[in-house]
Order: structure tokens, then sequence, then C-alpha cells
């Protein structure tokens, strides 16, 4: 198993003005869930998932603060994939990840 710098990546969220919530695995759900990060198999890398629901254009200045904070922090935060959250049972959630093909963005946001 891979070790993660969620210790990292948690110092990145809070000075961009974001808080974690729950870490699990490889994923990262912050405090207001318009972004679930994900590490990859890249150790200073991590991937930026937009909620379908969110407005990305007002997202939009949050992914470039993030992706700031991480580049001085020697880390990467990579746009990712869109996600959709719902309920799967009375104890679970269930993460689908689409593509850009499923959905369309409001706005656009590159990868830097």
């Amino acid at each position: 198993m891979t070790l993660r710098p969620l210790g990292t990546v948690k110092e990145i969220l809070e000075s961009a003005g974001l808080g974690l919530s729950f870490a699990h695995e490889d994923l990262v759900f912050l405090e207001h869930n318009g972004f679930l990060l994900q590490f990859t198999n890249k150790e200073q890398e991590v991937l930026i998932h937009i909620n379908e629901e969110a407005r990305e254009n007002e997202l939009a200045a949050s992914f470039a603060v993030l992706q700031k904070k991480a580049m001085e922090s020697g880390m990467v935060f990579s746009k990712g994939d869109y996600y959709r959250l719902s309920q799967a049972d009375e104890n679970n959630i269930r993460i689908e990840f689409l593509s850009t093909q499923d959905f369309e963005p409001e706005g656009d946001m590159t990868n830097g």
C-alpha cells in the first residue's frame, strides 16, 4: 500500500480556505462536496473531481487556488472527472464517476 500525503493535502485545503471532512482509501471528501479529491499512483499527484450538481463556473476560483497552493507544496492537483453521489443504503453512499460525454458541465476549467 502506498503512503499518501494526507497531512500535506489537509494543509493545502486549509490554506485555500477549505476543510477536509473525511478520508477513505484514496478518496478525500471536503466539507462542501463541490469537489472530491483522489490520490493517484503518483505520490505527489491528486485529482480534483467535480460534483455534477455543482456550478463549475462558481468553483473555478477555488479550483485555481487549490492548484496554486498544491504547487507551492510540491504537489500537483489535476482536474479529474465529474461525479455523482447517491445513497446506496442506510449507512453508505454511492459514488459514480462520469465522463464528460455523460454530461454537459457549466463553465470551463482546464488543467492549468
